[in-house]
């Protein structure tokens, strides 16, 4: 026990001994932190009584809330029963064979086969690595190359964050070599003046194909995709996207990954987002609304034609040599089984189905607002553009913080939300109440309207 006595206040505390990721500096500074003792609902209660309606879910993951008894009780059951183990030397719990059944009838897949993770960030690295395997066992160890899209987030680890088209991945040095990233699928701050969605679509087809021809299909191992682009701002792909470039990826023999981190199991109104926009990828990878957020777990589901080609190229050397300590923990296994009875079984994605025209209405309200350039969202996951003219859509100076600002707002008047570039985002909990989405779009207006109020007079 060190000499030194700790800080009185909770604040002080966590400043003095965490390491802050993702976190406006400044913001921490001038405001302080928010250190959060129990959840209830939709609402996360902090260490001073203050009540909170978390409309970003945790981090897109507490889609049941903060209080499901249901989860809770898997948890402390599988705790009795097996509470830790690993999946490796053909070893492991009854939870993870269980789960794996569960994730083969829910995949849009005819069988599946599972390979767990500990977070979407380590499924996305995990699924470069099977595929780099695959490639090489099958002779063709120059098919390397990762095709992703520009404001695309696959996570952060090297290879992940390679993935990740942000530019803040420049400070790491990243991406590393054999990275590509496509034009970002965002027709209103990516289309070219006169040029029509069906257009902007086209156009993104052609670059594809020019992209192939200028690498070679023989150095391509593969394309990673969101549904909807999560932290890229929640960017739903324009008009006809997908019809558009998976002909050409079939074409030209690369597989097909869609990055459900986000958008599985029922964000997007349908158990993956894949189905929401109509096509059956080769490979899936989830996480966050896995386990409805009670437990770090990532998946990558493979369909049936890259399961049983991994399976060939694996008996080459007799064992794919990659895994983690806790794959397919039994406790976390647990707890997704139960998740998916809740989310999928248990109506929580009718629910979403129900609640998305009220979603959509207080976000298009909203973007009437002369602050609001734009609103674009798909299901329970939606966004707000901050621009400083709507006609030229000429985003508000950086120095500004723009969307920090309106963010900190809602924080004071009880509503948690987040901020992305210039863009709020908003992603309530699947089981948020009406009253408590009006309440919500309240706050923001309110937010809104202060940061408007405050910032005009500055440019």
């Amino acid at each position: 026990m060190p000499d030194t006595v700790l800080p009185n206040s909770w604040d002080a505390r966590a400043k003095a001994t965490s390491f802050f990721g993702f976190t406006d500096l400044p913001t921490i500074d001038a405001r302080g932190t928010v250190i959060l003792e129990r959840g209830e609902g939709s609402h996360v209660i902090d260490v001073d009584g203050n009540r909170y309606l978390d409309a970003n879910s945790g981090l897109w993951n507490m889609v049941a809330g903060f209080d499901h008894p249901a989860l809770a009780e898997a948890a402390k059951r599988q705790y009795d029963r097996l509470p830790g183990y690993h999946a490796f030397f053909g070893r492991m719990a009854d939870s993870a064979v269980e789960l794996s059944e569960k994730l083969a009838a829910i995949s849009p897949f005819d069988t599946a086969k599972t390979f767990y993770t500990n977070s979407g960030s380590e499924a996305n690295d995990t699924m470069v690595k099977m595929l780099w395997f695959l490639h090489g066992a099958e002779g063709h160890p120059a098919k390397r190359t990762i095709l992703t899209r520009g404001n695309a987030y696959h996570g952060v680890t090297a290879v992940s964050a390679s993935m990740t088209g942000k530019p803040y991945n420049s400070v790491f040095g990243l991406p590393l070599p054999g990275f590509i990233h496509l034009t970002c699928p965002h027709y209103w701050r990516e289309g070219r003046e006169g040029e029509s969605e069906a257009q902007f679509t086209a156009r993104l087809a052609h670059e594809l194909e020019q992209v192939i021809a200028r690498e070679g299909a023989h150095t391509i191992a593969g394309f990673f995709a969101e549904p909807v682009q999560g932290a890229g701002g929640v960017i739903p792909p324009s008009e006809g996207y997908f019809d558009a470039i998976l002909p050409i990826l079939r074409h030209h023999g690369i597989p097909v990954i869609s990055d459900e981190v986000i958008t599985g199991l029922g964000r997007t109104g349908e158990t993956w987002g894949c189905q929401t926009y109509g096509f059956t990828p080769d490979a899936i990878i989830s996480s966050k609304a896995l386990t409805a957020g009670y437990f770090p777990m990532g998946a990558v589901i493979l369909g049936p034609e890259l399961a049983d080609r991994l399976e060939r190229a694996t008996r080459t050397i007799d064992e794919f040599p990659h895994g983690f300590t806790a794959s397919g923990h039994p406790v976390g296994c647990a707890i997704a089984a139960k998740a998916i009875e809740v989310v999928v079984e248990g109506g929580l994605i009718d629910r979403v189905r129900h609640l998305t025209p009220l979603f959509e209405k207080g976000l298009r309200d909203l973007a009437a607002h002369p602050m609001i350039g734009e609103w674009r969202g798909k299901g329970l996951m939606g966004a707000l553009e901050a621009v400083m003219d709507r006609d030229t859509r000429a985003p508000w100076p950086g120095h500004l913080s723009v969307s920090e600002r309106i963010a900190n707002a809602c924080t004071d008047r009880g509503l948690i939300c987040r901020p992305l570039g210039q863009s709020i985002v908003l992603c309530p909990p699947f089981v948020i109440t009406e009253s408590e989405m009006a309440w919500m779009f309240d706050r923001m207006r309110e937010a809104v309207d202060s940061v408007h109020a405050e910032v005009r007079p500055l440019v």
